[in-house]
């Protein structure tokens, strides 16, 4: 594996020229620049090695170069760069330790650049086979084919280097053998496959395979795109709107959501039942979306499975027969109808009908039991959930006698703060979306918890009366959406001045700004960090895919 010291994901002459956060955000696998050494002199029977770049060098859009990846950075592109250059380019699907052949897709204000993999010449480090066939071209776990252990690591080196050069938090505090270090090991998780509770499946009207690239006299060329004529029904291609790549089966849901794709997709295109998938230019078309959905029974705690068809109408005849081979499968508990009139591609429907069964199913997490309604908000991977959570109460400290207010900003559905009442006094949640709201109003409900109340209310949108309707909190925990916290929020935990903040992230970039701003301030908005970063430890909740959870406890000073 390359160095970990070897890569910047913003440079510090980025923050100096206050680039705004949306551009910053493209630029987070900046690579610093490291001495080289000088190239060995050829000899009469060795071929002289290709020319070494500049470090000046700058590369055209759509030319074609031999890259080496050296790590991975955001959204899991690998950084990847030209020999004897130190410019960066990141490739998607380029994995540590490999050498590929790449086009120059688009120029990043001179910064860095994006480059398209066309070939690999030798394979990456901690190479694995994917068992999925997929993998490559489906983007859902585009890291299959790389070893777990070696995922991981990149994902601790991620948080680690954010926290350094974005966060701007010493290397040598954050990383020792002192067990007071604040950074902490990465939680693995358990089960790399079958972790999810929920998938969301695409009807498309073309089945999209992969995209070819031809070898022409030395060069690599593109190839077409290519699609089949046939009904499709599965995921995404990458970076694609309209283009769906069939999927018989994943390994990323649980086997019983796997059989229920199984009689979905060998019975839906048989022309007797005349159903046929919504076509997104055309806007014509019945079959949007499927969306499976995994909970437990809370009396047996065995597997019950939601069905949801996505359509562009309302006619229950033409589900039917599909429902009635579904619901042979054992753990299908529920089929409903969300039906979405729109042109768009968003599975939320404007009205809901329950086909078979019940119109909610239940999960279990933390020890009380949560409804999950076709378009309720939770946690995608239950298990490792279990495991963030017990981690963000061991963070939250509470005493446990009844005497503290909690604070839960961007709470959700409420879980982490139903799972903190049973030892606080009160729990308080703030969220945007009224429909979590309302759900996490019926889960306190079913829990039989008094003690929180949720409030629906934008974060990003607060004045000066936020906080006057509930007394001073002891805890805050905020798990802010992946643009982080609004500039506002700061200012008001800085002035409001909470003894203890538990951030929960799921972006570690824009993490270590906040971050950044809690501990050391705000120079340009005259605010000054009041808090000390006592531990960050990093989760993965979701194996093969960049994502990267993280628990931080802040502590005032």
């Amino acid at each position: 594996m390359a160095a970990a010291g070897a890569f910047c994901p913003l440079s510090g002459a980025l923050l100096r020229r206050r680039i705004p956060l949306l551009h910053r955000r493209r630029l987070l696998a900046i690579t610093a620049t490291a001495p080289e050494a000088p190239a060995p002199a050829p000899t009469p029977s060795q071929p002289p090695p290709p020319p070494l770049r500049s470090k000046g060098y700058f590369p055209k859009k759509n030319e074609i170069l031999e890259l080496t990846c050296e790590g991975l950075a955001f959204k899991g592109k690998g950084v990847c760069k030209v020999d004897g250059s130190t410019f960066v380019l990141l490739c998607d699907g380029a994995l540590p330790g490999e050498r590929l052949v790449a086009r120059v897709r688009r120029l990043r204000r001179g910064a860095f650049a994006e480059a398209a993999k066309l070939k690999t010449l030798s394979p990456h480090h901690d190479a694995v086979e994917a068992p999925c066939p997929l993998a490559a071209d489906c983007g859902g776990c585009k890291s299959q084919s790389l070893a777990y252990s070696a995922q991981i690591h990149h994902k601790y080196v991620q948080v680690r280097d954010l926290l350094v050069n974005f966060g701007k938090f010493d290397a040598r505090s954050l990383e020792s053998s002192d067990p007071g270090a604040i950074l902490k090991p990465i939680v693995p998780c358990d089960e790399i496959f079958r972790y999810r509770n929920k998938m969301e499946f695409s009807f498309g009207t073309k089945r999209w395979m992969k995209r070819e690239w031809k070898e022409e006299k030395e060069e690599v060329t593109k190839g077409e795109e290519l699609e089949t004529d046939g009904y499709s029904l599965g995921l995404h291609a990458p970076g694609f709107f309209d283009k769906v790549l069939h999927v018989e089966t994943c390994l990323l849901h649980s086997e019983p959501a796997d059989k229920v794709l199984a009689v979905v997709q060998e019975s839906w295109t048989d022309p007797a039942l005349g159903l046929t998938p919504y076509d997104v230019y055309k806007h014509v078309g019945f079959l949007k979306h499927l969306m499976i959905r995994t909970g437990r029974n809370v009396s047996t705690g065995a597997p019950e499975v939601m069905v949801n068809f996505v359509t562009s109408c309302y006619k229950p005849e033409l589900l039917m027969p599909l429902v009635d081979r579904i619901t042979k499968i054992p753990e299908v508990a529920s089929v409903v109808n969300n039906v979405n009139t729109s042109v768009g591609n968003t599975s939320v429907g404007e009205q809901e009908y329950t086909l078979y069964g019940k119109p909610t199913i239940t999960e279990m997490l933390r020890g009380l039991t949560f409804q999950i309604s076709a378009n309720s908000f939770f946690q995608t991977n239950t298990k490792q959930a279990d495991v963030l959570y017990k981690l963000i109460e061991d963070s939250a400290g509470l005493k446990g006698d009844g005497s503290e207010i909690v604070l839960d900003l961007f709470c959700g559905t409420g879980t982490i703060g139903l799972t903190l009442a049973r030892r606080a006094k009160h729990v308080y949640g703030y969220e945007v979306v009224p429909e979590a709201i309302a759900d996490a109003q019926k889960n306190a409900k079913l829990n039989g918890i008094s003690n929180a109340t949720f409030v629906q209310g934008d974060l990003n949108k607060i004045n000066e009366t936020f906080g006057k309707e509930f007394p001073k909190p002891d805890i805050i925990i905020s798990d802010p959406n992946r643009p982080g916290m609004h500039m506002k929020l700061i200012k008001w935990l800085l002035e409001v001045k909470a003894p203890r903040i538990v951030y929960v992230s799921c972006n570690p970039a824009t993490c270590a700004r906040d971050l950044d701003y809690l501990c050391h301030g705000v120079e340009e908005k005259g605010l000054s960090g009041c808090y000390e970063l006592k531990h960050v430890i990093p989760v993965d909740m979701f194996p093969h895919t960049p994502h990267i959870e993280c628990v931080c406890l802040l502590e005032l000073c």
